[in-house]
């Protein structure tokens, strides 16, 4: 059955990755018309973004890469970002 919830219900919400690691909070939500194109999720203290991004204030996560939303959103591993292979490239 599908459950319908309301948009303002997700923001400060717990991100997740499909791994298991904590990946920031949902600041807010990017829609086009009427459905969801994206999140933008905030890097927080302790969240695997903060260690990635350092500086950054969050990225921007693609709604296609969401795999569920209730008391927390889980994203797939894909939206994370990965800036290992670009320093081999520079090297």
């Amino acid at each position: 059955m599908l459950k319908m919830k309301r948009i303002t219900s997700t923001y400060d919400m717990k991100v997740f990755t499909d791994n298991g690691d904590y990946f920031g909070d949902i600041e807010e939500s990017i829609l086009t018309q009427s459905k969801v194109f994206g999140w933008r999720v905030r890097s927080t203290k302790n969240s695997f973004l903060n260690k990635v991004l350092g500086s950054a204030k969050g990225v921007i996560v693609p709604h296609q890469l969401v795999k569920s939303v209730g008391d927390i959103m889980i994203i797939s591993k894909a939206a994370v970002p990965n800036y290992q292979a670009e320093e081999a490239e520079g090297e």
